[in-house]
């Protein structure tokens, strides 16, 4: 993947963007701007430099276990982008558990694998299963879950407005998407 963003090529696009928003980019308020976004965008894009793989590598910190217990980090804030309009998801919460087999990842790796895969374009979707597939890579265990919920303003700030409307979509992998009891186990432990 694209290791590094040309901040210059970004800036001469913002500077458009701005002149045909039918502002004067180099007023005082906006002649820093294209500057600061072309920051801006190489910390939260972050994660379109890294493949899923790369990302497995990265955060690959495990301890050797002999338990097989469930393991759950829930509510792990995270924010992302829509593919289709660019425009931000907020107030995201991940829920992810997973089944050991033989080893843990390091609590803070799931919060920071999560991070990293909501620091693209993306789909909501599409996050959950790259989280489903980072953790099962590091872990070594197909038994995952992940859910995330959040609001996206593509559809609260914009056409619809529906303001306050959650998203909630899951990836449920092995043992959870076979044996109902767990996963019943796994959604009442992620309850407020």
């Amino acid at each position: 993947m694209k290791k590094e963003f040309n901040h210059e090529k970004i800036k001469e696009a913002i500077r458009t963007i701005l002149t045909e928003l039918g502002d004067d980019p180099d007023r005082e308020g906006l002649k820093d701007t294209p500057d600061r976004v072309a920051h801006m965008y190489d910390e939260i894009f972050e994660g379109m430099r890294y493949t899923n793989d790369e990302i497995a590598e990265m955060f690959n910190k495990c301890f050797e276990v002999d338990s097989n217990d469930l393991v759950i980090v829930k509510d792990i804030e995270v924010f992302s982008h829509c593919e289709h309009h660019l425009a931000l998801m907020y107030n995201m919460h991940c829920h992810v558990g997973y089944i050991p087999n033989g080893k843990v990842i390091g609590l803070s790796k799931i919060a920071r694998i999560c991070d990293m895969v909501s620091k693209r374009l993306q789909l909501q979707e599409r996050i959950c299963s790259d989280i489903a597939e980072v953790i099962q890579k590091v872990c070594d265990t197909e038994d995952v879950i992940v859910v995330v919920e959040g609001e996206h303003s593509c559809m609260t700030a914009r056409g619809i407005k529906a303001r306050g409307a959650k998203t909630r979509t899951s990836a449920i992998r092995g043992l959870f998407d076979t044996d109902h009891e767990l996963r019943n186990e796994f959604y009442q432990l992620i309850k407020d």
